[in-house]
Formats: structure tokens, sequence, C-alpha cells
């Protein structure tokens, strides 16, 4: 069938978009079975100990009996209360995130083609997601909220995500480290899983501020309760660790001046972002990126980067302002990221149209220099010029009947 979708195409971009909800709806069972487990190991052992008690020789008095009864039942009434609460609060939201983005993505499975008005809309939702996703990346967040809101596509897009990540950042670059090893904790699973480092790298540097503050007595301490578990695989991080109470943070030292280095702290925040982003499935440059690259690269010619063949209608070409002069930059930054289209056959752009040379519209090359410009081109400047043509090029001149047609392979 004509422009039938490509369902696979479009739904490769889209796996964040069904993985974040289920992150959120993971954390939350999880708490869940925190609490269930929690609060019935209590039960139990209060139950155990009854038992204990009414089979011994001394035996359990009624009072006592029906006080551990009535303990056990208040566990358990707490319990359910606490469910029904993070049930309320947490859990039936992220089911319906869950369910309204599933049914976001059905949507395009039922539709034939690309021509179909409802794959305009859909796609229309789709760009605004993704606008949505670069605000967000950018540190606009107020942005973000607006669109999302004027668009009404609040639980299609991951503004609380992103909110978490702007929260714990700050806190690094305050030089904390209380609010990513908090996120380390909520995901030590899966963080083990990935065979991430963040959290150690987290607790050895809040060894290394106690020893810049030249609390020794407290760093052995923490390094005793913090990096000592971590041995197996860390061992000779935790040795120069160990070393590193010997140094004062002036010092030349190559290997320990590296570790006073605050720089360290830039170095952690990009630890923390590619580990939020792996454990979401999050792509590390914005959606919008990743289909513009998509496109340029179907684009992208050799030609588009010789100043003498840039053409105003393609998007590779368009930078917007020369680079260094204090104009925004165009598409054409951005497509120096992708590589070079690869064409079965030859595409030539006519210099002066801007438009496709083909049988319709065939190219004309000048008899001594060679330059190629399109049949129309040459025939409207023809008409203006009493039947004579000019090269914008070599500005040689020649009559339309000199031209000559160039066959494309």
């Amino acid at each position: 069938m004509a422009n039938k979708l490509n369902v696979d195409g479009i739904l490769l971009f889209e796996q964040p978009f069904a993985r974040v909800p289920y992150e959120n709806y993971r954390k939350v069972f999880r708490s869940t079975q925190r609490n269930v487990e929690r609060d019935l190991k209590a039960v139990q052992s209060t139950a155990n100990e009854l038992v204990k008690e009414s089979s011994s020789s001394a035996g359990v008095s009624s009072e006592a009996a029906i006080h551990s009864i009535d303990a056990m039942i208040a566990n358990v009434e707490n319990l359910k209360r606490k469910l029904a609460d993070l049930h309320d609060t947490a859990g039936k939201p992220t089911q319906d995130v869950v369910r309204e983005r599933l049914q976001h993505l059905a949507t395009v499975e039922n539709i034939p083609t690309a021509n179909d008005p409802e794959f305009g809309r859909w796609a229309d939702t789709r760009l605004d997601r993704w606008l949505v996703d670069w605000a967000l990346r950018n540190g606009k967040e107020k942005t973000a909220r607006m669109i999302a809101k004027e668009k009404h596509i609040e639980t299609l897009v991951d503004i609380d995500l992103f909110s978490d990540i702007k929260r714990i950042e700050g806190a690094l670059a305050r030089h904390s480290c209380t609010e990513a090893l908090a996120w380390c904790s909520e995901n030590k699973t899966a963080l083990r899983k990935m065979k991430s480092t963040l959290e150690f790298d987290l607790r050895l540097q809040e060894y290394i501020e106690l020893s810049r503050a030249s609390k020794r007595q407290e760093a052995i301490e923490y390094s005793r309760k913090h990096l000592v578990s971590w041995q197996e695989t860390h061992m000779d991080q935790i040795k120069q660790a160990a070393a590193l109470l010997a140094f004062r943070p002036d010092t030349m030292f190559g290997r320990y001046k590296r570790l006073y280095d605050p720089s360290r702290w830039t170095t952690l925040t990009q630890s923390f972002r590619l580990a939020i982003y792996s454990l979401n499935t999050l792509p590390t440059e914005p959606l919008l990126h990743l289909s513009l690259y998509a496109g340029l690269a179907s684009l992208k010619l050799p030609a588009c980067y010789v100043h003498a063949t840039k053409n105003v209608d393609c998007p590779v070409c368009d930078y917007g302002g020369e680079a260094g002069s204090g104009s925004s930059l165009g598409l054409g930054k951005l497509a120096e990221e992708v590589p070079l289209s690869h064409h079965a056959n030859s595409t030539i752009v006519c210099y002066i149209t801007g438009k496709i040379m083909d049988a319709d519209n065939m190219p004309l090359a000048f008899p001594d220099t060679g330059y190629v410009y399109s049949r129309e081109a040459m025939e409207e400047m023809s008409l203006k010029n009493d039947g004579m043509v000019t090269c914008p090029r070599s500005k040689t001149t020649c009559q339309f009947s000199a031209l000559r047609r160039v066959y494309i392979s």
C-alpha cells in the first residue's frame, strides 16, 4: 500500500515513553513490598511469641493474649491504611499514566497510511512531546510545563522525572551527595544489574570532603562503614583514599591532587545523569535532535560544506550565520554529527533555482566551463536575454542552443 506507515520504525523512538512510568510503578511496587514484609514480620513475630508462651509451663494469661492479638490487629490495620494511601497517591496515578501512554502508542498501529488525518494529529502530539523533552533537558521547565498544559499532554511527558534530575543535580552542584545517594538506595538493585559504580563514586567523594576538612577520624569511620564493603571491586581506589589522609588539599602530588580536584563534582553530575538515563532507557540527546539527525542524514552531501554550492533551501546548508560571527547557528551545525547520505542514484540540484534536475527538468552544461544548471533556469534566462545565457559562476556567455545535455547516472 502506498505511504503505508512504518510502525516499527516509529516505535523505535518510543521505548523511553513507556519505560519511564513502568520504572515509577516498579518503585511503588517495591515500596509496597517493603511495607508488607516489615509489618507482617512484626505480626508473625508477635504470633510466634504468643504460641511459645502458651506452650510453656507457666502459660499465658487471657489478658496478655488479648493484648497481643489487639496489637497484631492494629499492625494489620495500619498496614492496610498505608497500602491504601500508597495506591491512591502513587499507584493509581502511575497506572493511569501507563494506560494512557500505551493507548497513545496503540493509536498509530491502527492508522493505515501516512496521509491519514489521524496520523497528522498523532504526529503533532508526538512533536509536542519532543518539544517538552527538549525544554526539560535544557533547563526550561517553565516552558515545558506551559506546553504540556496547553496541549493537554501532561500524562504523556516526563516532567516529574526531570524535576527529580534537576533537584539531585542541584544538590551535587552545591557539593552535597545526600540526594544522589538516596536515589541510589531506591534503585540499588537496578544499578547493580547495570554494574554502575555511581554509589561508590558518591561515597568516595563524601570521604574526600571529610579529608579536605581535616576530619581524619570521621573519614576513617566513614571508610569503614561505606567504602570497605566495596573492596572486592575497588580495592585500589580504597587504598588510594586511605593514603589521602596524609596529604593536604593543596598537594601537588598527581593522583592525590586529582582526588581533591573540584571538577570531580562535574564528573559525578555527568555520571548520575548517565545512570538515570540508562535506568529509564532515555537517550543522552533530546528526541527532537535524534529525529532531526535521521532527516539530515538523508540529505547531507559533501557539497553542503562547499560555500560556492550552498543551497538556500537545503537544511544541511543552513548555518543561520557564519561560525564565530555571533549569529545563531542553524540545522547545518546539527548535521555535522551525522554521516553523509548514500544515494544509489545521483541527485543533482540546480545552483540557480535550487530544484532537483531530472528527466522533466534536465541538466544542461556550458560548453567551455562544464558548469551545469537546470533547463528551466536556462530557458528563463534565455527568454530575458534574446537567446543568450550567462554562467553565474564563470561569467561566460553563449547561445542557449550551445548548451550540452548532461545524462544523470
